[in-house]
């Protein structure tokens, strides 16, 4: 997303008591710059994948804000174990709000990798 100036990284602890609303959990980094555009290109490059069958238990998400750092203009929240990533917010039309992606592809490992040393 071209209005993204900052991504906050939260280390998902539980799901939601409904969708739409924040994925509980701690912020573990920001990225601003070209950190946050690298990410968003990796994310959107992922490869689709078929969905396997886990309960979807996301560890690792992300929150999306634009130059004003108001509401945030998505979140995502990734599920490595069904493949499974579910996005909300202002910026995401409802045929996205779900996508399946191959957690084992080598840019979905890197992603992974990211993400686990924004907490170390």
């Amino acid at each position: 997303m071209a209005a993204t100036v900052l991504i906050e990284v939260i280390r998902i602890s539980g799901l939601p008591a409904e969708r739409g609303v924040a994925y509980p959990g701690r912020t573990v980094d920001h990225w601003t710059g070209s950190q946050a555009a690298d990410a968003l290109t990796s994310i959107g490059n992922l490869p689709g994948s078929e969905q396997h069958r886990c309960g979807f238990r996301p560890g690792w998400g992300i929150r999306a804000y634009e130059d004003s750092l108001g509401l945030a203009l998505f979140e995502a929240a990734f599920c490595f174990t069904c493949h499974e990533a579910r996005m909300h917010g202002t910026a995401v039309p409802p045929a996205l709000a779900t996508q399946f992606f191959d957690a084992d592809a080598p840019s979905a490992q890197a992603l992974l990798a990211r993400f686990r040393a924004t907490a170390a």
